[in-house]
């Protein structure tokens, strides 16, 4: 015995112009389990199929001025269509493959022995179980489809409030920073705050972003060097940072870590790359090397860095650059042989 599940019973429409055929139909189908309507014309038949609840229709091909062809059509352009089981007596197999290529589910040959009412039975059961199993899916996509919906907005909203958050985090250290007298605690305090913003600045996207896993690089750095230049003038150094980033699309916690490491090699150019009173500008550059590569480079014409010897200053930024460099699998070069500094950070996509 199959294992295969019967389906559930069903509301079947027969078509057929032949009210004999339609009630022996009818009798074979009832024996399934089904209930079943039978009109004699194409006209009573689509009259009926709108006022709904018909789960399958059986349509036979001869009928009086026209063709079940002519109707099928029809049907397929009703709301929710029902499956179509096409019958035909024509031995023209160009006739059961126009019904299929016209929406029909399947289709089965009239014969004058009557064994075709067995054969309608079997394809009503597959048609209507093939129909669930489609309904299911449909559900299940549209319950996937609505989970991640809500989801993506949960997570937005996360974004929102966390870049909220960390704005605030900003402000009370800038109110810190105006409190506190010593110059290297001033100093420690702005740089935390560019820190923060450039963090905060991811979040910013992300919640103003139809994609919650991506971040467009080019306008994230463009705010994020807006930010460091507002910064770097309101604490006395005036350089002009230059940025060329090709519109790219980076994962949310590759660009957080790409964006701590511009804040801390641009502060680190602001800082001593050119002596007091020395004009100079910045340049921030990122760009695909290969399809699964990137390359920033930030560099200066000031005094020159090889990244050899002792760092200048308490070194926390050198540490907060190898450990964001650890996180995309990489690590922190400088260009030999130059004049100023080029510090380069190549990449996984």
């Amino acid at each position: 015995m199959s294992g295969t599940p019967a389906p559930a019973a069903g509301r079947i429409l027969y078509i057929d112009d032949d009210p004999g055929l339609g009630r022996l139909v009818q009798r074979a189908l009832q024996s399934r389990g089904y209930a079943v309507e039978v009109v004699l014309d194409c006209g009573a038949g689509l009259a009926r199929l709108r006022e709904g609840g018909i789960d399958l229709v059986a349509l036979d091909h001869h009928m009086p001025g026209q063709t079940g062809l002519d109707l099928l059509p029809d049907i397929r352009a009703l709301p929710d269509a029902p499956p179509v089981v096409y019958v035909t007596g024509s031995e023209d197999s160009r006739v059961a493959v126009a019904a299929l290529k016209a929406g029909a589910v399947d289709y089965v040959w009239k014969d004058v022995q009557g064994q075709f009412r067995e054969l309608l039975g079997e394809a009503v059961d597959t048609a209507l179980r093939a129909e669930a199993l489609r309904r299911d899916k449909e559900r299940a996509e549209a319950a996937v489809r609505e989970a991640r919906d809500r989801a993506e907005l949960l997570l937005r909203e996360v974004n929102h409030r966390v870049a909220n958050s960390l704005t605030l985090v900003a402000a009370l250290a800038r109110m810190q920073t105006s409190a506190v007298k010593d110059p290297a605690a001033k100093e420690a305090l702005e740089e935390m705050q560019n820190r923060i913003s450039a963090i905060a600045g991811i979040h910013r996207r992300l919640y103003t972003s139809q994609d919650v896993e991506a971040v467009e690089l080019d306008a994230y750095l463009s705010g994020l060097v807006e930010e460091l230049q507002l910064a770097m003038k309101a604490s006395g150094r005036d350089h002009a940072i230059r940025l060329r980033a090709e519109p790219i699309r980076l994962a949310t916690d590759k660009a957080v870590s790409l964006g701590v490491v511009v804040t801390e090699l641009v502060t680190n150019a602001y800082k001593y790359a050119y002596p007091a009173e020395t004009s100079g500008e910045i340049r921030v550059t990122v760009e695909r090397q290969d399809p699964d590569t990137l390359s920033l480079a930030v560099e200066d014409d000031g005094v020159g860095w090889t990244g050899e010897g002792e760092a200048k200053g308490t070194g926390l930024g050198s540490r907060i650059i190898r450990a964001m460099a650890s996180n995309l699998r990489s690590a922190l070069t400088y260009a030999p042989g130059r004049t100023g500094t080029r510090a380069v950070l190549s990449f996984q996509a």
